[in-house]
């Protein structure tokens, strides 16, 4: 008799536990919600999104709204809806204790900015993923013009990069790879202002200083890319001083181990 009452004293405390439980969690539902705290990351200069910005997206959707209760807030459909936005390349939505919740995110880092052979603009982030250019924000980074095919819609330099067919038919990927070096070299990042690919597909690099072109060729693999910038590099280390940066009209680094040039007087010069 003692241990029926026993396990039905302990069947009752635990009735009472989960009673408890099932009221807090129902009080904490009813519970208003804060304005969200939103922590932005930003990798670099360039701030594509605010906490504002995004707080008045999240109203526009309708994800957050006044008198909000806890029980109204879809804190894995906001995660969605922000993941899907360009600029963003990491985010986390979590609630706190009480009736606090938190947004954090991780913004993507732009690398070059895009024109494209059909006016389109976008943006290339360190990765390789297209960016969608903003009408609220500018980044100073490498601008791309020319005739480039690849559309706003391209999928990522990695899919590209892995795939033989599509390698051979879109110039995004060795845009990356001139935009990534460039933006990486503290050298190169102060020179470089422009990317211009020609109607061959070779790509013009127009700098910042000086009246000359640098014609780069082509941009095949990582390695031709630094091969070609350090010949660049050294050249200007050790020429442009003692020669002027309004001597040449053409620098090309097409060639194999030298450097042929062209004086804006028409004299070509070989450098090794």
């Amino acid at each position: 008799m003692k241990i029926w009452l026993k396990r039905i004293g302990l069947l009752l405390v635990v009735a009472s536990v989960f009673a408890l439980l099932s009221l807090a969690g129902k009080s904490q539902e009813e519970k208003q919600i804060n304005k969200p705290e939103i922590v932005i990351h930003v990798n670099g200069e360039h701030a594509f999104l605010t906490e504002d910005e995004l707080y008045l997206r999240l109203r526009r959707k309708g994800f957050v709204f006044d008198g909000q209760k806890q029980a109204a807030l879809q804190t894995a459909q906001i995660e969605e809806f922000i993941s899907a936005m360009t600029e963003v390349k990491h985010v986390k939505v979590f609630t706190k204790l009480g009736n606090s919740w938190k947004i954090e995110i991780e913004l993507r880092r732009p690398i070059a900015r895009i024109f494209n052979a059909v006016n389109e603009t976008f943006y290339l982030d360190e990765d390789g993923v297209v960016m969608k250019s903003s009408t609220l924000h500018t980044a100073r980074v490498v601008v791309v013009t020319g005739h480039l095919p690849d559309r706003i819609n391209s999928i990522s330099i990695p899919e590209i990069i892995n795939n033989p067919t599509l390698k051979s038919s879109r110039k995004l990927d060795d845009v990356y790879r001139i935009s990534n070096y460039v933006c990486n070299d503290p050298l190169l990042q102060s020179l470089i202002g422009q990317i211009h690919v020609k109607k061959d597909g070779d790509f013009l690099l127009i700098p910042l200083v000086g009246g000359h072109e640098i014609v780069f060729g082509s941009a095949s693999s990582d390695q031709e890319v630094r091969e070609k910038f350090k010949k660049l590099k050294i050249f200007y280390k050790e020429a442009i001083p003692y020669e002027g940066w309004d001597k040449y009209d053409i620098i090309s680094l097409k060639y194999n181990k030298q450097i042929v040039c062209k004086t804006v007087d028409g004299y070509t010069e070989e450098k090794e």
